[in-house]
């Protein structure tokens, strides 16, 4: 177990960093040091393997307080190299790396995309979109693996769709993705090669729509670069490319991670099949109790002095968050280590806080939905038809493969 000595006020001297992150990559277990760190006073300071220490943000008190309060800054981390990180890279100008005015702007641009609204209107299609994966999946027979007959294959065919890139081109994606959501897996210049690469492919498509626009997001941006100059030729292509990985990444770990974490408690499982009206709040609910990422990631820095949570944070001193963390802490919720689809204003922190909310929150609400309800209602018998295959050395958790079967 990591040994981990947290400060007891704002005026004790810096601890020496402990190494990070905790969690293992096989399994979605929540490392028992966060609990160590929790109940401790303050913050502790940690390691990564690459770049400078920085304060770890394990309460979910101080977690929303970094995520939500202005004078802590990622446009500091870009091109840092003391910038905490897990991979040789330093952060590169993105929305994810931005701080406002220039991120609110960018935001506005494709906000609009991922409202409720609109969000709900793509859901009849993302229904049948879900039915159609099962019944391939079905037909091809027991046992089948989840995630690529089903978790992966549904969220890339929806931000695909919203952005109008074609379907034959999608499979490369999960190869790019890969790369830009490894930790240490790959070196820096084969980091850089994929991300050139998804680059060079966004931009002759970005091309491509400009000579022949049509109703989807990319055309959209391309009007607003073009005709009112609201972003640049970087943005633009930046922007493009944090959406399509953020956008199906996530939720396709969180998928077999959700059908993972019910199978293991079945009753839970029987609990959705009986009831599948109850499958909104279980979302929920397994948005908080699975700790997706494999630690705190994209540090925010200091504009200021600033105490959090008993610890004074110098000016220009990077804070990571664990919202895995947050979302099991004790202060916060009640029986936190427990399944509750009846928990009262399950206000976790699973996509995140402050103006770095995730964007597609709707979206990936909504598929998520989808993807149980059609689950429990076309396949109830579904069962663990092998050992899993974990991502490793990745920024978030999840089976690369999970035999199944019915």
């Amino acid at each position: 177990m990591t040994s981990i000595t947290p400060p007891t006020s704002a005026s004790v001297s810096v601890p020496e960093p402990v190494p990070y992150p905790f969690n293992e990559g096989a399994g979605l277990h929540l490392h028992e040091a966060y609990a160590d760190a929790r109940e401790g006073a303050g913050m502790i300071r940690v390691q990564l393997p690459h770049g400078g220490p920085a304060w770890l943000a394990t309460r979910y008190e101080d977690a929303r307080f970094v995520l939500g309060d202005l004078r802590f800054s990622r446009a500091m981390a870009v091109e840092n190299e003391g910038e905490p990180r897990y991979n040789p890279a330093v952060s590169r100008p993105n929305i994810l790396s931005m701080d406002p005015p220039d991120h609110t702007r960018l935001r506005t641009l494709v906000s609009r995309a991922f409202t409720r609204h609109q969000v709900e209107g793509l859901r009849p299609w993302v229904r049948g979109l879900t039915g159609d994966l099962l019944d391939e999946m079905i037909a091809a027979g027991s046992p089948a693996d989840l995630v690529d007959a089903f978790a992966l294959p549904l969220p890339v065919a929806v931000i695909c769709e919203m952005l109008g890139v074609p379907a034959e081109d999608r499979p490369k994606f999960r190869v790019w993705s890969d790369a830009l959501m490894s930790t240490d897996r790959l070196s820096s210049e084969e980091l850089l090669e994929n991300q050139q690469q998804l680059t060079a492919y966004l931009a002759a498509y970005i091309a491509q729509r400009r000579a022949e626009p049509r109703d989807d997001l990319i055309s959209g941006l391309i009007e607003a670069r073009d005709a009112k100059d609201r972003l640049s030729e970087e943005e633009m292509t930046n922007l493009c490319l944090a959406i399509l990985v953020a956008g199906h990444e996530t939720t396709a770990s969180q998928i077999p991670n959700m059908v993972w974490t019910l199978l293991e408690q079945r009753d839970e499982w029987q609990r959705l099949v009986d009831d599948p009206d109850l499958v909104p709040s279980a979302v929920e609910e397994l948005m908080r109790f699975i700790p997706l990422a494999s630690g705190g990631f994209f540090p925010r820095y200091a504009a200021e002095d600033i105490e959090v949570g008993g610890v004074l944070v110098r000016r220009g001193e990077p804070v990571l968050v664990s919202l895995g963390s947050a979302n099991r802490d004790p202060a916060k919720f009640e029986d936190p280590d427990t399944l509750r689809f009846d928990r009262p204003a399950n206000q976790h922190l699973g996509f995140g806080h402050g103006v770095h909310h995730c964007l597609g929150a709707q979206l990936a609400r909504m598929e998520l939905q989808e993807a149980l309800r059609a689950l429990v209602t076309k396949v109830p018998q579904l069962r663990i038809a092998g050992e899993p295959e974990w991502k490793s050395k990745m920024l978030v958790r999840g089976p690369r493969s999970l035999p199944v079967g019915w």
